[in-house]
């Protein structure tokens, strides 16, 4: 979402709105919802919080905590 190249699912992290519309991280992929998907890259989070495209494709405005969140699931590989 963030730099536009094509990568494997499994190297992706899947963001997901649910039904309440909540915005929870799927690391397995298998969480029932809307999702779209961003590199595991700090520099391709910045991106998509800079262009607010997350918040384009979900329809949903995305809270700080859930960005800081992100922040901290790419830091921790």
């Amino acid at each position: 979402m963030g730099c536009n190249t094509k990568k494997d699912k499994k190297d992706l992290i899947r963001i997901v709105k649910n039904k309440e519309n909540q915005i929870s991280i799927d690391r397995t992929g298998k969480k029932e919802g809307r999702g779209a998907y961003i590199c595991d890259d700090i520099q391709c989070l910045e991106k998509v919080i800079k262009s607010k495209r997350l918040e384009k494709v979900l329809d949903i405005k995305i809270s700080e905590e859930i960005y800081e969140s992100l922040r901290g699931v790419i830091l921790d590989k």
